[in-house]
Order: C-alpha cells, then structure tokens, then sequence
C-alpha cells in the first residue's frame, strides 16, 4: 500500500486525472452530502465558467465557528482579500483557474491557496449553504484537541506569511 502523501497531494493527483473543464472536490468522510456538488455546478449553469464556488457551512459547534471567524478575519488581513469560510466544501472552479496555478501545497493550505488564487485574480465568489454534519467516515487528524488545532494555526499562518511574502513584487 502506498504512503499517505497528505490532503492536498491526494486532492491534486486527482485534479490533474479529471478530464472535465470543470474541477472539484469534496470531503470524502461524508460530513457533506456529495449532492451538494450537483447544487454547485448549477451556479456553473447560471454564471458561467469564470466562477468560484465554495459551500458555505451551517449546522457546525459554535466553537468551530467562532474558530472559522478567526481565521477568517486574520487570512482577509493578512492577505488583503476577502476570505470568508475557507475549508467549506465543495470547491469548485474552471481547469483554467487550475492551470495557473503554481506549485500549490500538498497539505491542508491547499483549500486556502485555492480560494486566494481565485480572489487575486479577480475570479467572483459564489456561495451556497451547505449543512455540515457529523462524520460518516474516518476521524479529524485536526480537530481533535486544542494541540491539534494550534498546530492546524501554526502551518496556516506560515503559509499565509509565505504566500504574502510571494506577492511582494
């Protein structure tokens, strides 16, 4: 069996496999209804391929969201771009926003590399609200603990402080 490569190797192998002009994903443990992927590409149908979509979370503890709303607001300071939900499934966006992408990370940024790209090039935002439930499958490696979420806080904020220090001309 091969080696666990993490979240966004597994996410990006499969988006360089897809065939469709339209790419996405999705959380694999069932914490989302894999229906609400069809309600997205309906926002495909009605404003075209140059979009961004993402779910927006309902339904959670409101310890995880005051913890989304932290990290919300530090992300949209630091980066100076409206980031609001940033790990609500599904994602989805048009191959040619994958196409410029480079050299994503292969962790859990890869959601907040994804939605800034979409933000730095002007790409609009469509959101839907998706009930975010319990897990059908597999456990949270990290949600688990207070540890687990500091050090969740402590590789985001790295990223974020490298992909601000990319965007210095």
């Amino acid at each position: 069996m091969p080696a666990n490569q993490g979240y966004g190797f597994g996410i990006l192998s499969g988006l360089h496999a897809a065939q469709g002009e339209i790419l996405a994903w999705t959380h694999a443990d069932l914490q989302t209804d894999p229906e609400d992927a069809l309600r997205g590409l309906g926002l495909f149908n009605r404003h075209g391929d140059s979009i961004f979509v993402k779910g927006r979370r309902y339904g959670r503890p409101l310890a995880d969201v005051a913890f989304t709303v932290g990290m919300s607001i530090f992300e949209t300071a630091l980066l100076g771009r409206g980031m609001w939900d940033i790990n609500a499934q599904p994602t989805m966006f048009s191959r040619a926003l994958f196409r410029t992408w480079q050299e994503p990370p292969h962790d859990f940024s890869l959601d907040l590399y994804a939605f800034y790209q979409a933000r730095a090039l002007g790409i609009p935002v469509r959101r839907f609200p998706v009930r975010f439930g319990e897990r059908a499958h597999g456990t949270s490696h990290w949600n688990l603990s207070w540890a687990a979420k500091r050090k969740f806080i402590r590789r985001t904020v790295q990223f974020t402080l490298e992909l601000r220090k990319s965007l210095k001309p």
